[in-house]
C-alpha cells in the first residue's frame, strides 16, 4: 500500500485521462498530415533506392561489360552473372545477370562499385510478388525496367552527379 497522498489525489482527479484528452486536443485542430496513398504521392527522392534497372548505352546496347564487381561487392550476395563465352575482349557480354530481390538489402553497392553505370537502382517503389519466383530478376526484366524507367533514372542520375 506504498501508495503517497499526492498519488491518489492524482488518480481521483484522473490526471491520465485530463493529460491524454489534452494530448488529443492540441492535436485536433491542426492541418493533417496523412496522406491517402493510392491517391496522393509524396516525392520520392532522387537517391532513392528501388527496383533494380539494367541500362542501355546510346546506340542500344547494354551497358553491362561483365566485368562481375557489382557481384563481387554485393554484400547480400544477391547477384549472379556469367559471361558469354561469345563475346570478344574488347566487348564482353553476359549471359546470365540475375539479381535475387529476396536476398538483396537495396544498400546501392552494386551501383557504385559498376564502372559503367549498367546496373541502378531505379525510382520504382511499387514492386511486390506474391511469390519468390517472382522476386528473382533475370537480364530480360532488369534490361526491360531499364526501358520503362529510362527518362525518370537519367534524369536522377543528372541531378545526383554533383554528389559522386
Amino acid at each position: 500500500m506504498g501508495m503517497n497522498i499526492k498519488d491518489l489525489i492524482g488518480s481521483f482527479a484522473l490526471k491520465e485521462l485530463v493529460t491524454g484528452l489534452s494530448v488529443t486536443l492540441k492535436y485536433m485542430f491542426k492541418p493533417n498530415i496523412t496522406v491517402q496513398y493510392p491517391e496522393e504521392r509524396i516525392p520520392v527522392s532522387p537517391r532513392f533506392r528501388g527496383e533494380h534497372v539494367l541500362r542501355r548505352d546510346d546506340q542500344g546496347e547494354e551497358r553491362c561489360v561483365a566485368c562481375k564487381l557489382c557481384e563481387a561487392a554485393c554484400p547480400a550476395q544477391a547477384i549472379y552473372i556469367e559471361i558469354d563465352t561469345k563475346s570478344t575482349a574488347e566487348k564482353r557480354l553476359t549471359r546470365v545477370y540475375d539479381i535475387d530481390n529476396g536476398k538483396c538489402i537495396y544498400c546501392g553497392y552494386c551501383q557504385e562499385a559498376c564502372p559503367v553505370d549498367a546496373i541502378v537502382l531505379g525510382p520504382n517503389v511499387e514492386f511486390c510478388s506474391e511469390t519468390r519466383a517472382g522476386l528473382l530478376y533475370d537480364k530480360d526484366k532488369l534490361l526491360a525496367n531499364g526501358e520503362r524507367w529510362k527518362t525518370e533514372i537519367d534524369a536522377n542520375l543528372k541531378a545526383d552527379a554533383k554528389y559522386r
